[in-house]
């Protein structure tokens, strides 16, 4: 089983209690995912499999897009309803145009600081074992960019949003930020995952019907060229095939086709065989492909 399984996680189950149960039913021992989602929250959880895997840090970086309720007029300690409230009163929360402005101020490029009960590491600790213990949990700030953040719903003190943000954005940590300029304390209530670029859920299978197809989910399998649609792509000649498995360079010769890189593009290609199947990811340096990671 090579390829990418894209499953919609229900609450309740860990990203590696997700790995666990389709190991067993699959029969597939080499399974990893793209990113952790959190226990409570739901959505896509794209796992790769077998091959697959050694594109894991590929498809880890690319924007998510989350739809989430936030609570108003309440902070927790964890910054989402697992927590303990930090106030023993709801605070009124401001009128819907308020809330709706203050959302705007989040777009672009900001410091965020993650949450104190999160998986970053500080001295060799993960973050939330560090805050489970009340020791002090000091995160440094994270560059993230959010690309879109739209207000779908505001009911009294919740308040529904859309966000597309980049890689390692949290939105525990945009419901924290929200109550604090608003001034009412705020947390996450709920949160689901609907895309992870370049995947979207709508592709998904639920975690029960992967469980229950077993190991006739291979069938459900994005391959790995058909998981990286987003670079861009040469096929290899004969020789460059034997070349490119060896993971030597690759120079026009070997390739079936003449190819020049995108004057924009700076990361990786695709080379395939002649069958359409992902041989390696390359970089394009000094008039040469060379092969980073190679799948055979």
């Amino acid at each position: 089983m090579d390829g990418v399984l894209l499953v919609d996680k229900p609450a309740g189950p860990t990203s590696h209690d997700v790995v666990a149960r389709l190991r067993k039913t699959s029969g597939e021992r080499s399974i990893g995912h793209t990113g952790t989602l959190d226990p409570r929250a739901t959505g896509l959880l794209p796992l790769v499999l077998g091959k697959a895997t050694r594109l894991a840090s590929f498809l880890s970086g690319g924007d998510k897009t989350y739809e989430a309720t936030i609570q108003l007029g309440l902070a927790t300690d964890t910054d989402d309803a697992d927590g303990q409230p930090l106030s023993d009163r709801l605070r009124a929360a401001p009128e819907a145009d308020v809330v709706t402005a203050t959302l705007a101020t989040f777009m672009g490029e900001f410091e965020q600081i993650p949450p104190r009960h999160s998986a970053k590491k500080i001295g060799g600790e993960r973050a939330y074992e560090l805050a489970r213990r009340a020791e002090p949990v000091t995160l440094k700030p994270v560059l993230v960019t959010v690309r879109a953040l739209e207000c779908l719903a505001h009911r009294d003190d919740q308040v529904d949003v859309r966000v597309t943000a980049s890689s390692g954005f949290y939105v525990r940590a945009l419901a924290r930020d929200l109550g604090d300029r608003l001034g009412c304390g705020a947390h996450l209530l709920a949160l689901r995952r609907t895309g992870s670029a370049p995947f979207d859920v709508t592709s998904a299978v639920t975690l029960e019907e992967a469980e229950r197809l077993g190991r006739d989910v291979v069938g459900r399998l994005l391959s790995p060229a058909e998981a990286l649609p987003h670079l861009p792509v040469v096929t290899l000649t004969p020789v460059g095939l034997v070349r490119a498995r060896h993971g030597n360079p690759l120079g026009p010769e070997h390739l079936s086709q003449h190819w020049l890189p995108p004057a924009s593009h700076g990361g990786p290609v695709r080379v395939l065989d002649a069958e359409g199947r992902l041989v390696a990811l390359a970089h394009s340096r000094g008039g040469a492909l060379h092969p980073a990671v190679v799948l055979g």
